[in-house]
């Protein structure tokens, strides 16, 4: 009598085949192909995930503690660190999106084999560049604190809230620009155009309470403000950012993701013969 594949005895030793276990591997390849080609070329891959955004911050420091003069920033006395709270979140946010937005773009030859779908292509850049920027954010933090001999005294709970919420709101930007770029070429271009003033308008190197009332009912709606005056409120502890809505942008983040989701599910093969 023959016993069916799928009621034949597991082998010991053999590894389980299931949805999840080959999910979990096309993601950890589709990650380890980005490392190789991405930062694996050379040592300088890695070492500007760094250098970009402590460039950056120095850059703040000099213009608006140097050439401006300015007695002390906003928030506490250090420079570096009050614009590292509003910098790397910026770049944070602003990268993983891009990433995953091209993320079909850049799996393309792979999403022809079944075991590689649309879903694995997007994870898998939203999880390798969460991880790159969660690193290049708590080394820069604790950089700062060791050389200008700052005691801090962050509440992590807040500063994790902070961070997750800037990673989901990317990932729903992401996902839905993914859909749109590949459905409107054009679209690529007008993000790009319309995404340029955003540096200017998300609280990077000022505070929401320290502009007049007409803009912060403009500014209000920007989700990167509440979450950079959250990532604040964590770090520093005596900001209270009582702007803040949470339940605002988790919503616009939620509801990007899973709108993109499933434009992407319904159309992505047909887009990808187009492009």
């Amino acid at each position: 009598m023959t016993v069916p594949a799928s009621s034949a005895p597991q082998r010991p030793g053999q590894p389980a085949r299931g949805p999840r276990f080959r999910m979990v591997r096309t993601v950890v390849a589709l990650m380890l192909r980005e490392i190789s080609t991405t930062y694996g070329r050379s040592v300088g891959g890695y070492a500007w995930a760094l250098l970009d955004p402590i460039l950056g911050i120095a850059l703040l420091t000099v213009v608006f503690q140097g050439a401006l003069g300015a007695a002390k920033p906003m928030i506490g006395s250090n420079f570096p660190l009050f614009y590292a709270t509003g910098y790397i979140p910026f770049v944070m946010y602003n990268d993983i999106a891009n990433k995953m937005a091209a993320s079909l773009r850049y799996s393309r030859p792979l999403l022809a084999y079944p075991a590689v779908t649309f879903v694995d292509a997007l994870i898998a850049r939203w999880l390798l560049n969460l991880a790159t920027h969660l690193v290049v954010f708590f080394v820069v933090v604790g950089g700062i604190a060791l050389i200008f001999r700052m005691p801090l005294v962050m509440d992590v709970g807040v500063v994790m809230q902070a961070l997750g919420l800037i990673a989901l709101l990317a990932a729903g930007v992401g996902t839905m620009n993914c859909f749109l770029i590949m459905r409107f070429p054009v679209w690529e271009r007008a993000w790009s155009i319309l995404n340029r003033p955003l540096f200017l308008m998300s609280a990077v190197f000022f505070t929401y309470e320290s502009l007049p009332n007409v803009a912060q009912n403009v500014l209000w709606w920007n989700p990167l403000v509440h979450l950079i005056g959250l990532l604040r409120r964590g770090v520093y502890g005596v900001y209270p950012a009582d702007y803040v809505n949470i339940l605002y942008v988790a919503s616009i983040a939620v509801g990007l993701f899973l709108f993109g989701l499933l434009l992407l599910w319904r159309r992505y093969r047909d887009l990808l013969e187009l492009t």
